[in-house]
């Protein structure tokens, strides 16, 4: 099957309330049966207010078809292979990727623990930003049913992000 030639995008995330948050450009690969897929290359600059870092190795962020997550999948070479942040339904607004962070991350280390991070900070921004119930419900009900996805080695998270980082750094040019 062949793949589209990548576009430039930007990925927007804020937080409750219009508060801005992590922001990078990246590749649109292309899409399957699971949503979009963005690559980052390592040494993009990703910034938000107080903090910016390069990514240190390529990255593949899965826009859903449907849910309230954002997945990220990370080359080897840095501690986490998977990354989910929980977030409302990722929206396209041109050629950029809008979507809310909701605080709650699943991750599955590099040696391959997963588990659920920041259940601290949601439950102390649910009350200071106000989430709505229904907010906080859908970031409770992703969140449980991504984690047991990670957990079980269910598609997408069986390895299937590998496709897309091979065709990142085939489009790019880079060795792997």
């Amino acid at each position: 099957m062949s793949l589209p030639d990548p576009r430039p995008v930007r990925v927007e995330m804020s937080k409750w309330g219009e508060r801005p948050h992590w922001c990078f450009d990246g590749l649109l690969l292309g899409s399957d049966e699971w949503g979009d897929w963005i690559g980052v290359r390592a040494g993009v600059l990703h910034e938000r207010p107080g903090a910016r870092f390069h990514s240190q190795v390529d990255t593949v962020t899965l826009a859903p078809r449907e849910g309230w997550y954002a997945a990220t999948f990370h080359a080897p070479g840095i501690w986490a292979s998977v990354y989910v942040d929980v977030a409302t339904p990722p929206v396209w607004d041109g050629d950029v990727l809008r979507s809310v962070d909701l605080d709650l991350d699943v991750v599955r280390t590099a040696e391959g623990r997963v588990y659920i991070d920041d259940e601290d900070e949601f439950e102390e921004h649910r009350v200071a930003f106000g989430y709505p119930d229904e907010v906080q419900a859908a970031a409770r009900e992703w969140c449980a049913r991504v984690h047991d996805r990670v957990v079980a080695g269910a598609a997408p998270y069986d390895g299937h992000a590998q496709r897309w980082l091979d065709h990142l750094a085939a489009t790019t040019g880079a060795s792997r």
